[in-house]
């Protein structure tokens, strides 16, 4: 465990735990303006960790020590709300919740398991007569299906091992070179946009906030343009509400050119784009920012559609120098640059 910092005006509110922080600086830089943030992952080297208070190497998501490192991390900190960064640990997240151990925001375990496997969540937007393209699985007769296709993991994310078949052939080759389970998607033709979502604890929306995808790179939106779009909005606070997601979820969509929604993908959790709601929502209801009023016992209202637009996003890279003790150095490569944490854990994103 890192060396905690010293007390701040933060100390007085509940803390927030972020597991999985992988690279996401902004996420955990923003929560740690706002509370005492707790940054727990299984790799020492995870960048986003310098950003919180306190950072902690915890046991794999499979090791049965998981939950119980969680447990003791929310006791001894006063820990208020628990949010995954990640898809593979949600599930895990929403069983402990059911089993009063930690206050996660996440979904029911049903709707995480479901929402994990991309197969699945299309069955269960289609038995909620949400909008989702025709998606059968590989042993099913693929002759049928209407040309071009994606051959995407079941399980897949940041667009790895993803094909574009024009024919049955092309597919059943697609198929047989992904090594893992695949699924077969009707390709959408039309623009990709997504929307940025919030729940409440008992997973009433509170927001909704609809982004182009203008450029992404691994499946993460680097640039992006917030709109206000009714009927996005809407779509998203549908979602929401029918899957009753506690805390963050970006919907995928696609709008064909006849202008009908199909929804490709269900993350309950933050979005690669997480700095577009952050801009986005109105002062005092930034998504960080009712999360910490959750995690203090506050229900927010709903406020689906309250935010500006347009707003055009683009986000960049940076990096931090760690001594030997992988502690940062906060040394500059060039003087003047984007300034590095001057200290372990010193937040340094600005919350709009």
């Amino acid at each position: 465990m890192a060396p905690e910092k010293e007390p701040t005006e933060h100390s007085a509110r509940p803390a927030v735990l972020l597991t999985g922080t992988g690279k996401r600086y902004d996420i955990v830089a923003c929560f740690a303006r706002l509370t005492t943030t707790i940054a727990a992952d299984p790799n020492p080297l995870a960048p986003a960790q310098y950003a919180a208070h306190v950072r902690v190497e915890v046991p794999p998501i499979d090791d049965p020590r998981y939950v119980p490192a969680l447990r003791e991390l929310c006791r001894r900190h006063r820990v208020g709300a628990v949010l995954p960064l990640t898809d593979l640990d949600i599930e895990v997240l929403a069983l402990a919740r059911e089993a009063g151990q930690l206050p996660a925001l996440v979904p029911s375990p049903e709707v995480a398991r479901a929402t994990y496997d991309k197969f699945h969540a299309h069955v269960l937007l289609d038995a909620l007569g949400l909008p989702s393209p025709p998606t059968v699985l590989p042993h099913h007769d693929i002759d049928t299906l209407r040309y071009p296709v994606m051959i995407k993991p079941r399980r897949g994310s940041g667009a790895r091992s993803i094909h574009l078949a024009h024919d049955p052939a092309q597919a059943r080759f697609f198929i047989s070179y992904v090594r893992e389970p695949v699924m077969v998607q009707q390709a959408m033709r039309g623009d990709e946009l997504s929307i940025d979502c919030l729940g409440d604890r008992e997973g009433r929306p509170l927001n909704a906030i609809p982004r182009t995808m203008m450029e992404s790179r691994g499946g993460e939106s680097i640039k992006g343009t917030v709109v206000r779009d009714p009927e996005l909005i809407a779509l998203g606070a549908r979602v929401m509400e029918a899957l009753a997601v506690a805390g963050p979820a970006t919907i995928q969509v696609f709008r064909e050119p006849d202008g009908r929604l199909g929804i490709t993908d269900v993350n309950t959790r933050f979005g690669g784009a997480f700095p577009a709601p952050a801009y986005a929502a109105p002062p005092g209801r930034t998504y960080p920012e009712l999360i910490v009023e959750m995690a203090a016992g506050a229900q927010p209202e709903p406020h689906v559609g309250e935010f500006r637009a347009p707003l055009t996003f683009a986000r960049y890279y940076w990096q931090l120098e760690l001594d030997q003790r992988l502690r940062p150095t906060a040394r500059e490569i060039v003087p003047g640059g984007p300034p590095p944490p001057t200290a372990p854990g010193e937040p340094r994103a600005r919350l709009l």
